[in-house]
């Protein structure tokens, strides 16, 4: 996609917004509270919420990077004498200065081409899906870039579950904790069916039928996802965002920075509490539509984040 300055926009591309270009009297606060009511049809926003959990945050925020092994120091000698004071630790954790980062997306709308009364609110849900498309992809190639990978072959006599458990006992092992979420590309979803389904026993049968709540609770953790999103990545070819692969990791739904999720999306919320700000910039003969938000997908913490790419 081509990224052009305002004065080369055609009619109807969409291109990258700079944040410079806007003020206040542009902003559109209807369509700004469309946006926060806006759900999308593919789920993307859940996914991302899924592999790093929201943090809502200021521009300019701070977190704590803890030490791994500090969490897991054990003292036998914790009871207090009379009179004594208890035993003194410290945490001596990494402090990180991070910023939210400012990402927009802007539509050209020729008024010639406004064949509804609703088309601001069609143009906002094309960029919404847009940029969550994009957070989404921006979180699974964090999350690999981080991930310890290992290539599995899955056919008539492998053990995909098997395979799995093994990756979450080796994360656990190197991190402590047992990672609680497990992410399958649809490709790599159906490579595990069709290992067992090739497999003339009932033990393969049983696994084959498993669903990804079925399967979360074979595996002890809390949830399994499989996620279809495509995005278009040839003038003729779209691919999986995910494809064959499966990631295991900590995640945790809480509003702290500190919390021990591997992943976090630190969001800055704009007025009223949403995610989304919307601008109209109108001439005679189209109107420019906008949304902006602020985010920024960190990994607070690599170890134990287990990838298996599959064939």
């Amino acid at each position: 996609m081509k990224t052009e300055t305002k004065e080369t926009l055609v009619a109807n591309e969409i291109s990258a917004a700079n944040e410079s270009r806007f003020n206040s009297a542009h902003y559109s606060e209807p369509l700004t509270a469309f946006s926060a009511g806006w759900k999308d049809t593919e789920n993307l926003e859940a996914m991302l919420d899924f592999i790093a959990p929201k943090i809502p945050v200021g521009r300019r925020f701070e977190f704590k990077r803890a030490k791994n092994a500090e969490a897991f120091f054990s003292e036998a000698d914790d009871i207090r004498a009379i009179g004594g004071a208890f035993k003194r630790v410290e945490y001596a954790g990494e402090t990180v200065n991070e910023k939210t980062l400012n990402k927009g997306l802007t539509m050209r709308i020729d008024h010639d081409e406004t064949m509804t009364d609703d088309w601001q609110e069609r143009a906002v849900q094309l960029l919404l899906q847009r940029l969550q498309r994009n957070e989404l992809r921006r979180a699974i190639s964090v999350l690999s870039a981080a991930a310890d990978n290992e290539n599995k072959s899955w056919n008539d006599i492998s053990n995909p579950d098997g395979d799995i458990r093994a990756a979450l006992i080796a994360a656990a092992n190197e991190s402590g904790v047992r990672p609680n979420r497990v992410l399958f590309g649809e490709g790599a979803w159906d490579l595990r069916a069709a290992s067992y389904e090739s497999q003339n026993n009932a033990g393969a049968y049983a696994s084959a039928a498993l669903t990804s709540d079925g399967l979360a609770r074979k595996l002890l953790i809390e949830g399994v996802r499989i996620t279809s999103a495509r995005y278009q990545s040839a003038a003729s070819a779209k691919s999986g965002i995910v494809g064959n692969a499966v990631y295991a990791f900590f995640g945790q739904d809480a509003y702290g920075k500190d919390e021990p999720s591997n992943l976090k999306r630190f969001v800055t919320p704009v007025d009223g509490g949403g995610s989304f700000r919307v601008y109209l910039e109108e001439s005679s003969k189209y109107t420019d539509v906008t949304v902006e938000h602020y985010s920024n997908i960190v990994v607070t913490s690599q170890l134990g984040i287990r990838k298996l790419t599959v064939s």
